[in-house]
């Protein structure tokens, strides 16, 4: 945090990553849990987004696309042949 701050982003809004399952950071703790706390293990500037990920237990993000994604490559012919694929 005190990099982010020292880098002049500590105004931009935060994105929690954490388990869909639970309000908090454990999965087995179902729904909405109380007397909790929410463990962060990473936060990462995401700039050209404008907000930093609060990175929480074992969740993964997603990859961004490249600017041109492999799906503009592929096609189906009028006979149903595929072209494109990798």
């Amino acid at each position: 945090m005190k990099q982010i701050e020292k880098n002049g982003w500590g105004q931009l809004p935060v994105c929690i990553a954490k388990t869909q399952y639970s309000l908090s950071d454990n999965p087995k703790a179902l729904g909405a849990p109380t007397d909790f706390t929410v463990h962060v293990r990473e936060l990462i500037p995401k700039l050209g987004a404008g907000f930093i990920v609060a990175m929480t237990g074992a969740v993964l993000t997603m990859p961004g696309l490249p600017k041109k994604p492999a799906a503009l490559n592929m096609d189906v012919t009028a006979d149903g042949q595929i072209s494109g694929l990798f």
